[in-house]
């Protein structure tokens, strides 16, 4: 069985230790580079949602990107326990390897040798395992690879980027050194440049920082449509990134462009229908999306942007209606509210984890007067686990303003919005949680309602921006009110040791 003998043993300087077959074999495993060892979690993603996503890009993607959508969607398949489906697929990443790079389809292979080999050792097949294992051995000896079972090809960097991307936020960071390693070692390639811009832009948008002139993706997507100018979903991404810049008519342009090249792909019209939702056009935009929607059914991102767009709509007749006075467009109003909640209603059904939808549905509910249904989706979001700092800080501010306005409940409010600003990462929604914490303690003060939350909460603000002696103070006159709570005795004791130090 090849390098297995040599991990029989632990060698050292006591009596060696017997490992299994099977415990030998994984040890060679976790050396390979591949789905199996980038450290891609079920917890992080629906798998049954991501399924059909990677589905709808080999049917509807014309792109050299076959044999990585096929790995992706065996790995997918195997989280899910579907191992023969698995299997199938890693067979069609095969052939794909064969027809994309016919010069040189042992190296581009060496992914899939990975994978078919982490496959069989979860289906109990060794001997099939060990035969993958000795080809990607054979292979990194015959091309000096100083690891046995691993060589670093810029390919292979492309390829886990995209796959990271594909796992959602918490992954973005790890896909852009990975697209970041792949351009150093070819600096010009078209894919390495597209994966990079998209990774770049993905980070502005996530962290909220899409204007931003520091590390913008602006210039990463315009060298990405220089490199390769026929890439629809590149151009599109940056028509929205020019956008967002105040080059609406240059952005516009590029939409036109992929709109005439690519009419008939959902990536494409679902761009364009954000770039003409942002512009104004809703009417546009909805047309755009229920086209693409035609084509792909099940998109929750589609579903998701059409209901944003009725809920433009309805926010735009109600802002009309409450500066004029008058009660005009109720049944538009009335038919734009539904048929946003039914497009959020769709999302959060068909994509589980997508917690901004949630809390956009919980906020429509609140629109509707449904204030129970609007407290469970916000309670489903509480429950969740693995949450980002971004979505922890979105779910605090939104609940919060649901406890002060809807609920008055200003204790509970506070509660949230101290909760979201607490969480130490730099973004739009923890700047709203620490604006709305201010005026509330403010109201409070005001109207003599300020009691040992109220002055907590202006020790941790004070705290924040460095103002120790007035965070003491504060931590002082609430433990005045409420002698007894460990979250103010311990942070008095942290600024009063830091102030002696």
């Amino acid at each position: 069985m090849g390098g297995l003998l040599s991990f029989l043993y632990n060698w050292g300087t006591k009596a060696p230790a017997i490992l299994s077959p099977k415990d030998a074999l994984e040890k060679i495993l976790q050396q390979l580079d591949c789905h199996f060892t980038w450290v891609l979690l079920k917890e992080d993603i629906d798998p049954d949602e991501l399924e059909e996503r990677i589905l709808e890009q080999i049917e509807l993607l014309h792109s050299k990107s076959k044999a990585q959508n096929y790995h992706l969607l065996a790995y997918v398949k195997y989280l899910n326990g579907k191992k023969e489906e698995a299997l199938e697929n890693l067979q069609k990443a095969e052939e794909a390897v064969k027809i994309e790079y016919p010069g040189d389809t042992e190296k581009q292979s060496l992914v899939t040798w990975g994978n078919y080999a982490w496959l069989y050792y979860h289906m109990d097949k060794l001997t099939e395992a060990q035969v993958y294992i000795d080809k990607i051995e054979r292979l990194c000896k015959q091309h000096g690879s100083a690891l046995p079972y691993k060589m670093k090809l810029p390919q292979i960097f492309c390829e886990k980027g995209w796959a990271l991307l594909k796992f959602g936020g918490k992954y973005y960071e790890k896909a852009k050194e990975s697209f970041a390693k792949a351009l150093e070692e070819e600096p010009d390639n078209p894919e390495f440049n597209a994966g990079y811009s998209v990774t770049v832009y993905r980070l502005e948008d996530y962290y909220g920082r899409k204007s931003a002139a520091e590390g913008s993706s602006l210039e990463p997507l315009r060298r990405a449509v220089q490199l390769n100018p026929e890439d629809p979903f590149v151009m599109s991404l940056l028509a929205i990134k020019l956008q967002e810049t105040n080059k609406i008519h240059e952005g516009e342009k590029y939409i036109e462009k992929a709109l005439a090249k690519y009419p008939g792909i959902p990536y494409v019209l679902r761009y364009a229908a954000k770039f003409y939702r942002k512009k104004g056009d809703v009417q546009i935009a909805l047309k755009y999306l229920t086209e693409a929607l035609r084509l792909t059914p099940n998109s929750s991102f589609l579903h998701h942007q059409i209901g944003i767009c009725y809920r433009t709509q309805y926010f735009g007749m109600k802002k009309k209606m409450v500066k004029n006075r008058i009660l005009t467009n109720v049944k538009e109003m009335i038919r734009a509210l539904g048929l946003c909640i039914f497009h959020f209603e769709k999302v959060v059904k068909h994509k589980p984890k997508f917690v901004y939808a949630y809390v956009d549905l919980a906020n429509m509910y609140i629109e509707q007067a449904q204030l129970r249904r609007a407290e469970a989706m916000f309670q489903k979001v509480l429950a969740m686990s693995n949450l980002t700092c971004v979505e922890k800080q979105q779910l605090h501010f939104n609940y919060g303003r649901f406890q002060e306005f809807h609920k008055k409940s200003e204790s509970e409010a506070m509660k949230h919005y101290l909760e979201g600003l607490k969480i130490e990462h730099k973004s739009f929604e923890r700047n709203k949680c620490k604006r709305h914490l201010n005026k509330l303690i403010d109201k409070r003060i005001k109207k003599g309602l300020g009691d040992a939350q109220c002055l907590g909460s202006l020790g941790f603000i004070a705290q924040l921006y460095g103002q120790k002696q007035l965070a003491v103070q504060c931590y002082e006159r609430a433990l005045k009110w409420d002698p007894q709570n460990e979250e103010y005795l311990s942070a008095l004791l942290k600024i009063r040791l830091s102030l002696q130090s």
